[in-house]
């Protein structure tokens, strides 16, 4: 699994051109599935995720995690996120896994978000036509790799 997290002060998604959710301070995350993804990849990405320090303290230093800060947490489904670009010019999705493997790990990933993280959770709808429009604070961004633990 590979996420993309940002750190926001506010976001919002619209889903179909119909549908717009809201989140506060807090993070964005666009999840990227791969077949291989199971659940130590999602405990440890939802570690990661809750506790990561990337909001500033009393100082002004990077001390304190979504949960810190009471904030809020955007999930996004995004396979483009294991886009191969290696040869020619159209991105190839073969990586990313279909969705018979992809919509049960990402809901699994939400179950476990939840029960991990007691703030506010927004989701998109897994395979829809989704904007996303945020103010990345900061900006701070990071990319997470589950495969790169070590």
């Amino acid at each position: 699994m590979k996420v993309v997290i940002q750190r926001v002060t506010e976001a919002k998604i619209t889903i179909d051109s119909i549908e717009t959710k809201e989140i506060g301070p807090g993070l964005v995350v666009l999840l990227g599935i791969v077949d291989d993804d199971g659940k130590e990849d999602i405990e440890w990405l939802i570690n990661k995720i809750v506790n990561l320090r990337i909001f500033n303290d009393g100082d002004g230093i990077m001390n304190r995690s979504v949960t810190d800060i009471g904030g809020e947490i955007l999930l996004v489904s995004q396979f483009t996120l294991h886009a191969s670009t290696k040869k020619g010019h159209r991105p190839s999705y073969i990586k990313a896994a279909k969705p018979d493997i992809a919509v049960p790990l990402y809901n699994q990933f939400l179950d476990e978000l939840k029960a991990s993280f007691s703030g506010n959770i927004e989701t998109g709808k897994f395979g829809a036509d989704m904007q996303v429009f945020l103010i990345n604070d900061g900006p701070v961004t990071i990319i997470i790799d589950s495969k790169d633990k070590i």
